[in-house]
């Protein structure tokens, strides 16, 4: 018999179920973070949903903790990295809320069309203002839809339905897989000016974050609206207020906020925008849902077994000379993500050296969670990248070869227009990036860094040196690659902090710089 403590209310069957399989069920609603670390201690199981922080700290005093469940797909609330570092499983129910998170964003498009809450309140203020609440038909719209992910997907199908045209962005979606759902994939700015409505389907991450601000805003199709049930912080919320008071946007439905709970927004005094309060999975089927899930998921845990849910990987998994390369490969997947800006037809990833002669599946794995991790909505784990990559069109080819060159060990990937190779060096076994675009390199990984092509001639390294500089960005590594043919060079740089906007837009302009890159590593 296992401990398992539940800190939020979940769905009654999924409480019966770890009853019913001979657990103790300890339910603790309300927990202050110190109490939570007085509770976890000596559990073996805990089980949660959004609002319960499972901090380092909560970690640590749950020294018995085999598994942390989440009663839904987020896990902003749950350090995973420090859970996997003390071998804890961490697992979600990834397909509880996607139909009712789909559902609630058609609802929030047709009260944008319709204007329903706002006539509604009218009426029963006693005021009838028929003529004052016309609203447009969905019929021959265009729809934006930013995210093509599970959520993404299922709004499109629906939006169909209405007779809309369909555009998306999503840069992780291939061509064919768009053209089969009747979709037809552009650029966001594009998106921004053709469509009608726009939804935003995307994870948060610090490439999305604001993503949808005052410059995209400045571009949007006159009168456009713009519904975001997917995470607050991609618009952002001041900027969408300003084009509101404009008319630029013609108005919007929001069910998520930059900071929740939140009660009071430049939003809330525009009538032309509709609100709800985080309320996508506020179902009675998504929550019984993600209360059963949940339940089976850490039953599995417990048990030892295979857990579909899991989104961490237990070290035991790997062979113990792999294991250190996993998040190398994690971080390598994610570095061909910015290299691409979006999700390439076929990848190759080559193993060389010793761990030739290991199961290497684990680290293919671990190179796509990496490279969807960069721009997929929902979260993405070791068990559900393979579903991910055939969903979004991606062909991958895994070789081995015991030979090599330069290197005891060498993880290569390689697509049509990018290619990348690392390994790790020294006696504790430091990660290298060694090559880029063919360009021989050798950096370590860093969170923010830019890969940068030019001509091979005198004064390029001061010349990105002084932009960088000059716009406040300090350069903490870099490192030169000259190419075969000796007529272009590869710089690679770490930075103290992201270089973006205008940085990238002095370096693109700049004479003898072909291309430049911003990559993201964490």
């Amino acid at each position: 018999m296992s401990r398992i403590l539940v800190t939020e209310v979940l769905a009654e069957r999924g409480i019966s179920a770890m009853v019913d399989a001979g657990h103790q069920v300890d339910v603790r609603l309300g927990l202050s973070p110190e109490q939570l670390v007085d509770e976890v201690t000596g559990a073996n199981a805990l089980v949660i949903r959004s609002a319960t922080q499972v901090t380092a700290d909560v970690l640590q005093a749950g020294r018995q903790l085999v598994v942390v469940g989440r009663a839904g797909i987020g896990l902003d609330n749950v350090d995973v990295a420090t859970a996997t570092r003390r071998g804890v499983m961490v697992v979600n129910a990834p397909q509880s809320n996607i139909l009712s998170a789909a559902e609630h964003t058609v609802a929030l498009l047709l009260s944008q069309a319709r204007n329903i809450p706002q006539a509604h309140h009218a009426l029963t203020s006693g005021r009838w203002e028929r003529s004052r609440w016309e609203g447009v038909e969905l019929y021959g719209k265009t729809l934006g839809v930013v995210g093509l992910g599970r959520v993404g997907a299922l709004v499109a199908q629906r939006a169909l339905a209405f007779g809309m045209r369909l555009c998306a962005y999503d840069p992780f979606v291939s061509p064919d897989r768009a053209r089969q759902m009747g979709v037809e994939l552009m650029g966001l700015e594009d998106l921004v000016g053709q469509s009608d409505f726009l939804t935003i389907h995307l994870p948060k991450t610090p490439e999305t974050l604001g993503l949808i601000g005052k410059d995209l805003l400045a571009q949007a199709r006159p009168g456009l609206r713009i519904v975001n049930t997917s995470r607050g912080g991609i618009v952002d919320e001041e900027a969408l207020a300003e084009a509101v008071r404009s008319g630029r946007v013609g108005g919007a439905g929001l069910d998520v906020f930059a900071i929740e709970p939140c009660t009071d927004s430049p939003l809330f005094a525009l009538e032309q925008v509709v609100v709800t309060p985080h309320l996508g999975a506020s179902t009675r089927e998504a929550q019984d849902k993600a209360g059963v899930t949940i339940a089976e998921q850490v039953l599995l845990a417990l048990a030892g077994e295979f857990v579909p849910f899991a989104v961490n990987v237990r070290a035991a998994e790997a062979a113990e000379p792999v294991r250190p390369f996993l998040p190398l490969a994690e971080r390598l997947g994610r570095i061909l993500a910015s290299l691409e800006e979006g999700l390439p037809d076929h990848l190759d990833i080559e193993y060389q050296g010793g761990l030739a002669g290991y199961d290497t599946r684990i680290l293919t794995l671990s190179v796509l969670k990496g490279l969807f991790g960069a721009g997929t909505e929902e979260p993405v784990s070791y068990v559900n990248v393979p579903q991910l990559a055939e969903e979004r069109g991606l062909q991958v080819k895994e070789s081995t070869t015991s030979a090599t060159r330069d290197y005891v060990n060498l993880v290569t990937l390689r697509s049509a227009s990018h290619s990348l190779a690392g390994t790790l060096t020294g006696p504790r076994e430091e990660a290298r990036i060694v090559m880029v675009d063919d360009h021989a390199v050798e950096i370590p990984p860093a969170e923010n860094m830019l890969v940068v092509r030019n001509d091979d001639r005198p004064g390029m390294i001061g010349l990105v040196g002084s932009v960088l500089g000059d716009s406040g960005v300090s350069i903490t590594n870099m490192n030169v690659g000259p190419s075969a043919q000796g007529n272009t060079a590869l710089m690679v740089l770490s930075t103290g902090q992201p270089a973006a906007g205008e940085v990238l837009e002095r370096l693109v302009g700049a004479p003898g710089i072909l291309e430049v890159h911003s990559v993201t590593c964490e």
